[in-house]
């Protein structure tokens, strides 16, 4: 066995690590085959970013489960460090809605678009009750002036779970690698 060959087959506890996140590929989850769900979580994420970019914040909170959600933007620098601030941290549905109206009714911010960029969706792992999904994402915003910037970039770590034959998150964890915000954190990422 070469040298290389001895290298990639390697079992040390970070190559067992590294394997566990691994995405799934052949799996069953409520009667829909992998590439099913698969499709499913890609779909999702698709219209809850669309529903951002297109500014339908008033339905945004429609994509968390009704009873317990959690939506929290964190970033990467505090997770390493095990702190729990977040940038924005919603525990229901109520939160989430009560975040829109303010945005809408009780503060001035000045317009800006954004365009969400979403890869490498993975399940990486299934059980009975719920998906755990892990994305990355681009946020780009262009201001009134045609000015368009990179906003943020990250993951999403989601807990997805069907609720009355839809997906819905019960916990959207953004980790976002740029920790500096450059303007108000207005709108969901």
């Amino acid at each position: 066995m070469s040298p290389v060959s001895e290298a990639l087959s390697s079992t040390s506890t970070t190559d067992k690590a590294a394997k566990a996140l691994l995405p799934l590929d052949d799996f069953t989850w409520n009667s829909w085959s992998a590439m099913e769900t698969q499709w499913r979580v890609e779909r999702l994420l698709s219209r809850y970013v669309a529903c951002i970019d297109e500014d339908d914040l008033e339905n945004w909170p429609e994509f968390f489960t009704l009873d317990t959600c959690r939506y929290e933007i964190i970033t990467r620098e505090n997770v390493e460090r095990g702190m729990p601030l977040a940038l924005m941290f919603c525990t229901s549905r109520g939160m989430l809605v009560d975040r829109i109206v303010s945005l809408r009714e009780a503060n001035i911010y000045p317009q800006r678009w954004y365009r969400h960029i979403i890869s490498n969706v993975l399940i990486q792992s299934v059980d009975a009750e719920c998906l755990q999904v892990q994305s990355n994402y681009v946020v780009l915003q262009t201001r009134r002036n045609g000015q368009t910037d990179i906003f943020s970039a990250g993951k999403y770590l989601d807990r997805i779970v069907l609720s009355k034959g839809e997906l819905k998150f019960s916990e959207k964890r953004v980790v976002v690698d740029t920790h500096r915000v450059d303007t108000l954190l207005v709108a969901p990422i």
